[in-house]
Order: C-alpha cells, then sequence, then structure tokens
C-alpha cells in the first residue's frame, strides 16, 4: 500500500517522469483527467507524530479515535475532528491547542481549517484567541456560514455566537515559562535594527530546540489528520499554534486552503507540517493532490512537492551552507484507492509519522528528499 521511492531516484527522474506523464496524457489542454473513486475502500486514517503522541490522558490518541469512529458510521471528516481534538486539549502538546507556544507578545493565537471531500464544504480560522479546539471553530465556519476563513476577533465573536467557550488565556505554566525564556534571550533593550532582530528572534527560537527545551515540531507546531471512509468519503482537517513566538496576527499556511490542507473528493487530500511560509508560496497541498489526479502515487506527488519547494527557495536568508532550505517541511498524503505516505524536505527532526487501518496503529517513517539537517 505504501510504496516507497527513493529521494534519489526522485530527484533523477522526477524531470523524465513529469515529461512522460504529459506525453503519455490523451486529455484536451486544460481538462483534468476523470478519476473514478471507487465503490469501497479500506478506510485509514493518517497523521504527523502529534497523531500518535498525545492521548490527553485517555486511552486513545487522535489517528485512533478517528478510525474507531469512521469504522462505527460516523462522518469522516467529524470523526477526524474529534482525534484532533485529543492533541488540541493535551496541555502537553505545545504546538497545538491549549498550551500552544505563543506569539511574541505571550498571546496564544491558533489556526485550522478543514476540508470535506463529498461536499466540496470548507472552513477555516486564523489568529483565534481563547478557544481551545480551533479545528471545530473551523468546522463551524464551514458549516453555518457562506465563507472559508475567519480571522481575529471575529473568528473568535463567530465562536462566541454559537456557544463556544472563550477563556482570557489559554497559556499553560510550560508555554508561558518558554515564553518567558525566549525573551530572556531575545534581550528587546538592544533595539536591533529590524532585518537582525527578526534574525535573533528566530535563532533564540532555534537556539532552545537545540537546548531540548522545546521540541523541533512544537516550534512550528501544527498536526494534519486526513482519512478515507469505508464508502470512499475523502476529508482533512489541520491545526496548530503556529510558529512559536510569531508576529501577533500572523496567518501561516495551515488556515489556508491548498497551503495547510487540500482535499478533492474523487482525488485525495494532502496536509502539511514545517515552515508554513514556504509551503504558502507554492501552494503545496495543491499542487500534491494535482499531482495524483494526473496518476501520481502519494509518495511520487509528495517529493515533487518539495522539490517545487527546494527549487523556489533562493533567498540567501533561507538556504543553509550546502544552498539548500534551512528548514523542513513534511507532508501527509492520501489517495482515492486509500494508498499513502508521509515525506520530509530533510530526514531528521520528526522523521516518523502515523497511519490507523484495520490493522491498528502503525508508526512509519518518513520519506526524505535530503539527507543530514536543515541547519547543516
Amino acid at each position: 500500500m505504501n510504496r516507497q521511492i527513493t529521494r534519489r531516484d526522485f530527484v533523477k527522474t522526477g524531470a523524465v517522469a513529469a515529461v512522460g506523464v504529459t506525453a503519455s496524457s490523451k486529455q484536451t489542454v486544460g481538462e483534468a483527467p476523470v478519476v473514478h473513486t471507487p465503490q469501497s475502500v479500506r478506510p485509514v486514517v493518517i497523521s504527523d507524530s502529534s497523531g500518535y503522541l498525545y492521548k490527553n490522558g485517555g486511552t486513545e490518541c487522535a489517528v485512533e479515535r478517528a478510525f474507531r469512529l469512521i469504522t462505527e458510521g460516523a462522518d469522516v471528516l467529524d470523526a477526524l475532528i474529534a482525534g484532533v481534538n485529543i492533541p488540541e486539549l493535551d496541555p502537553e502538546e505545545s504546538g497545538i491547542g491549549y498550551g500552544g507556544l505563543p506569539n511574541a507578545e505571550g498571546v496564544v493565537q491558533l489556526d485550522s481549517c478543514c476540508m470535506h471531500g463529498p461536499k466540496k464544504w470548507a472552513g477555516g480560522v486564523a489568529a483565534l484567541e481563547g478557544v481551545r479546539t480551533p479545528s471545530l471553530v473551523a468546522k463551524a465556519v464551514m458549516e453555518y456560514t457562506d465563507h472559508h476563513l475567519l480571522v481575529g476577533k471575529g473568528a473568535q465573536d463567530f465562536a462566541k455566537s454559537l456557544g463556544f467557550t472563550v477563556e482570557e488565556d489559554l497559556n499553560t505554566e510550560h508555554s508561558r515559562n518558554m515564553w518567558l525564556e525566549w525573551k530572556r534571550r531575545v534581550d528587546p533593550r538592544h533595539y536591533l535594527d529590524p532585518e537582525k532582530r527578526a534574525q535573533a528572534a528566530y535563532d533564540a527560537g532555534l537556539g532552545m530546540v537545540r537546548d531540548g527545551l522545546i521540541e523541533e515540531d512544537h516550534f512550528w507546531g501544527t498536526i494534519n489528520c486526513d482519512g478515507i471512509g469505508p464508502n470512499g468519503d475523502i476529508c482533512g482537517v489541520t491545526t496548530t499554534s503556529g510558529l512559536a513566538w510569531k508576529i501577533p496576527g500572523r496567518a501561516g499556511d495551515s488556515p489556508i486552503l491548498g497551503a495547510g490542507l487540500y482535499v478533492d473528493g474523487d482525488v485525495g487530500a494532502a496536509g502539511s507540517t514545517g515552515r508554513g511560509e514556504a509551503n504558502l508560496y507554492n501552494l503545496t497541498s495543491y499542487l500534491i493532490v494535482e499531482n495524483m489526479r494526473r496518476g501520481m502515487h502519494p509518495t511520487d506527488a509528495g517529493m515533487a512537492g518539495l522539490q517545487r519547494i527546494r527549487e523556489n527557495t533562493v533567498e540567501e536568508r533561507l538556504l543553509n551552507s550546502r544552498g539548500e532550505p534551512n528548514f523542513n517541511v513534511r507532508f501527509f498524503v492520501l489517495n482515492a484507492t486509500g494508498e499513502f505516505a508521509g515525506v520530509t524536505m530533510y530526514g531528521s527532526g520528526q522523521t516518523d509519522y502515523a497511519a490507523c487501518t484495520e490493522n491498528g496503529l502503525e508508526v512509519l517513517s518518513l520519506e526524505n528528499l535530503l539527507d543530514g539537517a536543515p541547519s547543516d
């Protein structure tokens, strides 16, 4: 099911394969191939590592709960959101929901989006404060409005009007202490020029990762969870507290359709964790789904998405000593036949992902495009 190619094979043959796909296609220019969704498939739920690491004191992780609910007959998106509610509510998960690492002013601001493949519906929220489960607010935007995205105070007011509990502060003792440590390292009294100040703030955060104070995936935040039901229904959800110590009001890729998540009910789903700005520039989740529409396996489609990010990363500040991206980004990919994959720019930091099938929870290795680490 989870066929893998090596990154070296991809780099060597990707361009040739792309030409081959184009040459073999008989369709009219601009007309997408028709994809036929099977009537019955094996249900599967996939997620980044947050989907199996956190249980919030319970017995199930996110992918296990989502898979159980799907097989019990629940709507696929309802099941996925019930799954990600586990890490959203878990104070030990500092990259998502309650206790997520705050922005530069110490305020937890949350982003989320969800997409329902069969209904062709989507909803999202960005810079939402005070609600522990932004995924449920994103779902409410999808169900109760004619909009795809609500932000800031408007998103909070919308949540409050529907009866969501709005808290004054979503920090835990841990997230607040980590923010205070970051403030100490940045030392705002030095009044650096804007470029140097921004770099100092970024370096301070990465320094805390190197010192073991926060996990690398918590610095970037985010859980993406995608699933397919036995009747072929495909849905997805992404939820996050965003980049740690971000500029207040910053929205990353997670709430943006085509970036942090994209679902086509006839083709598949893709979602992301890691550097959101790189993903936003390339709308890579959309690209990956379109690659699958053209016949690519989830692994190949994901690797092509990573290669696109790699090619479009040209600013010196975003390159390491080898001239490669100095950040990591990962994609979790599922197609309409139930095949799936997890891919990453580098095989360092978070190197695995979760899948749940009739065989139970599986922890699988991400396929990496580049060797080494982003800092090399």
